[in-house]
């Protein structure tokens, strides 16, 4: 494999130096080029936060996945490290896909899917994919050990496994598909080496809930269990399923030993243009957190022609209110990049555009939904998207615009009860995320301003909108 990631680290050498910045992140975690998409292997251990990504570092498209890495003290600042896998040994030569990492005593462990094309690279009817292990004595090099649990018969799709330790065992979900249904297979052992399967945890019953359930996830979230996944082949149903693939949770009931319990529907974890493969991990304080990929599959992709392509969402917590919805919301660690605090006045907009800046990054806004009768009211960014209340459709929403109509259209979430709604949008270069009321929604975008242009204003058209104070702030990078 040594040769393998010395190509793969020169590779991105190569592209990194002619890389254009027009739309690479300040303060998300991208590869220094190429493309990345699904986070793996997202942990803290002895000290460090390591963020591990899917990866292809030859060019800024999808192609035979590696692992990329980055490490970082705070969960704010971040250093890139070198490829951590590559693909070639018999078991993984067409790629090393997604997986978890873990502590085991000590040493940082990676599990991964091992990727084989049976025929044509391509062919998802013909693969075989197993999962694997390799570990590391200093947390940037490893050495592969090769697989540790194969499909079942009859089964080829089987992946991006998600493990933890319980009880005194290690227990690992495993995303598959049978007979043409999404499932989550439970697995359990005691060394990570021998495992045993337990039961499928969740599985789809009609083609409607989806035909793969990818990059699964399952962890204690309160005194519930969170099952989350990726479904695909889910299909539109009014404001819900709206892009290629989805992501989203089941909240249930679970014991070592015991069927998981749903005890609500299926539910998208975010409303946004580009949110998927969400995995979370433990921060060194104990609180659940999350990152996604911050993009999404057949999306066009601007910057593929700058050199890069793929970034993941701003670390989130998540945390469970009581009526058994999930929150997002991000990391607090993330209000050191904050600069000084610009601070603007409550307002009272009528057919009108009051604007704010061009050098901020974080918003923190209150809008009054039961005073503003406007039509439409609500933040603008640029030429590339707005923010805002329909009144009419009683939703939130977050529109955007390009000359490419594939990057054009709106997602939605619906408004609150009257009262106040309590708005906190990050805008880094190319993307922007929107946390509503403490985390109780949240919209992802991918946005890419013509010609640079990030001014922020505020608007109200069609009638009145009662905004309350506004606090802002410039954020620094978070690259080290």
């Amino acid at each position: 494999m040594k040769n393998a990631l010395l190509s793969a680290d020169h590779a991105v050498e190569a592209l990194h130096a002619q890389r254009q910045d027009d739309y690479y992140p300040r303060f998300h975690l991208a590869a220094q080029a190429g493309w990345i998409n699904d986070p793996n292997g997202l942990i803290c251990i002895n000290g460090v936060y390591h963020a591990f990504y899917q990866h292809h570092p030859f060019d800024a498209n999808w192609g035979p996945m590696h692992w990329g890495h980055a490490t970082s003290h705070d969960l704010v600042h971040w250093q890139h490290q070198p490829i951590a896998l590559a693909p070639g040994d018999e078991f993984d030569k067409d790629g090393c896909f997604s997986g978890c990492a873990v502590d085991d005593r000590g040493v940082l462990t990676l599990i991964y899917t091992g990727h084989v094309w049976l025929g044509k690279a391509g062919d998802d009817d013909q693969v075989r994919e197993v999962q694997c292990l390799a570990t590391s004595s200093d947390g940037v090099h490893f050495v592969k050990h090769g697989p540790v649990l194969l499909p079942p018969e009859g089964i080829q799709h089987f992946r991006d496994p998600k493990v933890w330790q319980q009880d005194g065992q290690w227990w690992m979900v495993v995303g598959a598909k049978e007979n043409q249904l999404g499932q989550v297979r439970l697995y359990r052992s005691h060394d990570l080496r021998a495992w045993t399967f337990e039961r499928v945890l969740a599985r789809a019953q009609t083609t409607a809930e989806g035909y793969m359930w990818e990059c699964p996830d399952f962890l204690a979230l309160g005194e519930r269990h969170l099952l989350m996944f990726s479904p695909q082949g889910l299909a539109p149903q009014g404001y819900h399923n709206r892009n290629r693939f989805q992501s989203g949770y089941l909240l249930g009931d679970w014991q070592p030993g015991q069927a998981f319990t749903p005890n609500q529907p299926f539910r998208e974890l975010d409303a946004g243009h580009d949110f998927y493969a969400p995995q979370s991990f433990t921060a060194a304080d104990g609180r659940r957190m999350l990152f996604g990929w911050m993009d999404m599959w057949e999306s066009p992709m601007p910057s593929k022609a700058h050199g890069w392509a793929g970034a993941l969402t701003l670390p989130r917590e998540l945390s469970l209110d009581t009526d058994g919805n999930v929150l997002m919301n991000p990391a607090r660690e993330l209000r050191a990049l904050r600069g000084e605090t610009q601070s603007f006045g409550a307002a009272q907009l009528r057919n009108q555009r009051l604007v704010l800046g061009a050098a901020l990054q974080e918003l923190a806004l209150t809008v009054d939904t039961a005073a503003s009768d406007a039509e439409r009211y609500g933040v603008t960014i640029g030429n590339a998207a707005r923010l805002y209340i329909d009144n009419q459709a009683q939703r939130l929403v977050l529109e955007r615009f390009s000359d490419d109509p594939g990057l054009c259209g709106c997602r939605s979430v619906p408004l609150p009860p009257a009262g106040n709604m309590q708005l906190q949008v990050f805008i880094d270069r190319s993307s922007v995320e929107v946390f509503v009321n403490q985390g109780r929604a949240c919209l992802t975008s991918r946005i890419y301003p013509a010609d640079g242009e990030r001014t922020i204003s505020m608007f109200a058209e069609s009638g009145a909108a009662a905004f309350g104070e506004l606090h802002a702030w410039a954020l620094g990078s978070i690259w080290e």
